[in-house]
């Protein structure tokens, strides 16, 4: 698993450079389920929109050019308007987990896998109904 370490420093919050995955909240929900069934802490820093359409899972700074993952984005964001505080870091959003309950970065691959997991479940829920 790849994640970025926490600082011990607060007034230098690390990964502040962290591209971010943005997905729908129903298959966000259900792959942050899925991550913390596997190995408890594979989950990184999670937030949500204002109007819970919406998760960002903070993922480790490179990530969005190699990203090609149907039905999500993935930007990066240089740092610019990403606060690592207990305080919803931009504005209309808010952390769904938290700095200090959980590792920084989601590592790619794992969070890929489990985005895949979350869609095929909710395929087969739908096709149920």
């Amino acid at each position: 698993m790849m994640t970025t370490s926490r600082s011990d420093d607060p007034l230098e919050p690390p990964c502040a450079d962290c591209d971010v995955v943005t997905v729908p909240a129903r298959q966000g929900l259900e792959a942050v389920d899925i991550l913390r069934r596997g190995a408890g802490d594979a989950v990184g820093l999670v937030l949500h929109d204002g109007g819970g359409a919406t998760l960002g899972f903070l993922v480790p700074p490179g990530t969005a050019a190699a990203w090609d993952v149907p039905g999500s984005t993935c930007t990066e964001t240089d740092g610019r308007g990403l606060r690592l505080t207990p305080a919803p870091p931009v504005e209309g959003s808010d952390w769904l987990l938290p700095p200090g309950e959980a590792d920084l970065a989601t590592d790619p691959a794992v969070l890929r896998e489990a985005l895949g997991e979350a869609q095929r479940l909710i395929e087969a829920v739908d096709g149920c109904s």
